[in-house]
C-alpha cells in the first residue's frame, strides 16, 4: 500500500489485514495495533478526518500466562539452588517484591529504607508512577548483606561493565537459575512477577493490594490470575 496517510481508505487497512492471515496470531495482533494507534493519533492530530483502523478488529490470542506461573516449589528452588549470592538476592527480590526486571535494573541505594527490623524499596515504573514496596525482615537483610556503595550506587552493578546491571544479564542469570532448578519453559524475569501476583492471591492478599504492588494501572490487569489459577470450578461438581 503506496498512498498518503490522508488517502487511506478503511478497504485500504483491511486489505492490508487480510494480507497479514500467513502470520502468528501474535504478529498479526502486533502490526495491527500498530497501525490502528498510527491513525488513531494523526486522527486525534486533526492529520485525518477518519479514524480509519477503529473498525479493524485485532485477532484474539490465546491466553498462555498459566504457563508462565512457576509453582511456589519450584520458584523457592530457583532461588535457593542459586550459588552465587548477589543472583540469589536479586532473584529473591524479583519474587517478593514483583518488580519489572527494568526497575529492578534502575534500582539505587537511595531507593531502600530501612522500616524497623525490616524496610521498603521506592520504584518508579511503567507510566512514570511510583510505588513504594514493603519487605520482609529476611529479605531486607538478605539485600543489605549487598550493601558497599552509596546512595546514587547501584544496588545491583554489572561488573563487567560498570553502572547498573542490564536487563539481558538478568535474562541470563534467570535462565541459567531456572535450568538449575529443573524448571521447564521460557523463564523469564517476569516469571517472578507472575509468580508474586499468583502466590499472593492463592494466600488471600487483596486483589487490590496485589494491583498495587505490581503498579497495575487496572485491578482487571490482576484479576487475569485469578482466572489463570481458578481454586473454584463447575466441574468439580460432576461425578467423573
Amino acid at each position: 500500500m503506496d498512498k498518503p496517510l490522508g488517502k487511506v481508505k478503511l478497504g485500504d487497512v483491511q486489505a492490508f489485514a487480510d494480507s497479514l492471515t500467513h502470520l502468528s496470531l501474535a504478529t498479526q495482533a502486533r502490526r495491527l495495533s500498530t497501525v490502528k494507534s498510527l491513525f488513531a493519533f494523526a486522527h486525534k492530530l486533526g492529520y485525518v478526518p477518519f479514524d480509519v483502523g477503529r473498525p479493524i478488529r485485532t485477532p484474539k490470542r490465546k491466553n498462555t500466562l498459566t504457563e508462565r506461573i512457576m509453582i511456589e516449589a519450584d520458584t523457592h528452588k530457583v532461588i535457593a539452588l542459586e550459588p552465587n549470592t548477589r543472583n540469589r538476592v536479586m532473584l529473591r527480590l524479583l519474587y517478593a517484591s514483583g518488580v519489572r526486571v527494568s526497575e529492578l535494573c534502575g534500582l539505587k541505594w537511595r531507593d531502600l529504607q530501612e522500616r524497623g527490623e525490616a524496610g521498603q524499596v521506592t520504584v518508579f515504573g511503567k507510566g512514570g508512577k511510583t510505588r513504594t514496596i514493603l519487605l520482609s525482615v529476611a529479605t531486607w537483610q538478605e539485600l543489605m548483606s549487598l550493601r558497599g556503595g552509596g546512595q546514587d550506587e547501584p544496588v545491583f552493578p554489572s561488573r563487567k561493565q560498570g553502572g547498573h546491571l542490564d536487563p539481558s544479564q538478568v535474562l541470563r542469570i534467570v535462565q541459567a537459575a531456572a535450568r538449575r532448578a529443573g524448571v521447564v519453559g521460557k523463564v523469564s524475569p517476569h516469571w517472578f512477577r507472575h509468580a508474586h501476583a499468583s502466590h499472593a492471591l492463592d494466600r488471600g492478599a487483596p486483589i487490590h493490594l496485589v494491583s498495587h504492588t505490581l503498579g497495575h494501572s487496572s485491578v482487571a490487569t490482576t484479576g487475569r490470575y485469578l482466572h489463570a489459577r481458578p481454586t473454584e470450578s463447575s466441574s468439580k461438581y460432576l461425578a467423573v
